[in-house]
């Protein structure tokens, strides 16, 4: 018996967050056959010459992903193809002065990835078309390269005394070790999370065991009071928006990441109580679609 493969469906999602589901032909809206740029994500190898001859690779710069998407696009009157053509047109260009929307590509098993994409061109009109069909190649600008899963993965700690809110990891003690703890991530090159630290709290560090990175951040917070943690770009803000990137300890403190597969990490925290809440979130990523 024939077994039916499932169809991929590619979605954009604009920056205001209106849904273009491309699907598979036979729709008013369809992809073509000749995608290109979702595979292995561009590099560029860093090289320096050696005295013997021939090069040393001192590492990899990771490069812009181009993603080139052609789609058709038709209705049965001139008018409906045109508001339909006119719409997704928009959404497209609005990423000129929003920012980026996000390109997603689901499998026949529900599983996701996406990445932030900016209209480059491609969206021209097509010579003889223009009335009831065109078939534009849309060619996207994509900053990050790697593609990301599209669910987050999160997990917090709650202050408490001798209960392990979310088993197995450890809950928060005041002025303890808060115990080492595991995490995986499942994507194929290091993920970069953000924190979010909510007092009372007057100190924290953590630390990754695994790659021997540590930081610790020095800041009284009130009951209610937050900290937010970008790692990658590293930037520390308060509740208020300011920036406290002081309050880290230097030297010593890197806004670390996770490896891919399985992390170890550890805690300790000062000066918390009822309402204290570490919470880290991240994206896994991945070389390709």
């Amino acid at each position: 018996m024939e077994v039916d493969p499932g169809e991929y469906v590619p979605t954009w999602i604009g920056p205001a967050g209106d849904v273009w589901e491309l699907n598979p032909p036979g729709r008013d809206l369809f992809t073509m056959n000749a995608v290109t740029g979702y595979g292995i994500v561009p590099g560029e190898l860093v090289t320096r010459p050696r005295s013997w001859g021939g090069v040393t690779v001192a590492g990899v710069r990771i490069r812009q992903r181009i993603l080139t998407w052609p789609v058709r696009i038709r209705a049965a009157t001139h008018m409906e193809f045109l508001d339909r053509w006119r719409g997704l047109a928009e959404s497209l260009a609005s990423t000129w002065h929003d920012g980026p929307g996000l390109f997603r590509l689901t499998r026949p098993d529900g599983s996701a990835r996406e990445v932030l994409a900016h209209y480059q061109s491609g969206w021209d009109g097509e010579p003889g078309q223009g009335q009831t069909m065109d078939t534009p190649v849309v060619t996207f600008l994509c900053p990050d390269g790697f593609w990301r899963g599209s669910e987050p993965i999160s997990w917090s700690r709650y202050y408490g005394t001798n209960q392990d809110f979310l088993d197995p990891f450890p809950s928060v003690s005041s002025g303890d070790v808060l115990g080492d703890t595991e995490m995986v991530n499942p994507g194929t090159v290091p993920a970069w999370p953000t924190w979010q630290i909510t007092g009372p709290l007057t100190a924290i560090t953590a630390t990754n065991l695994t790659t021997g990175e540590t930081f610790t951040l020095t800041h009284e917070l009130s009951a209610g009071d937050w900290i937010d943690i970008t790692t990658r770009p590293g930037r520390v803000t308060g509740s208020a928006g300011q920036m406290l990137g002081g309050a880290l300890t230097r030297p010593g403190s890197t806004l670390w990441g996770l490896r891919r597969g399985l992390n170890h990490l550890q805690f300790e925290a000062s000066g918390g109580s009822e309402g204290t809440s570490v919470t880290l979130t991240f994206r896994p990523q991945y070389h390709t679609a």
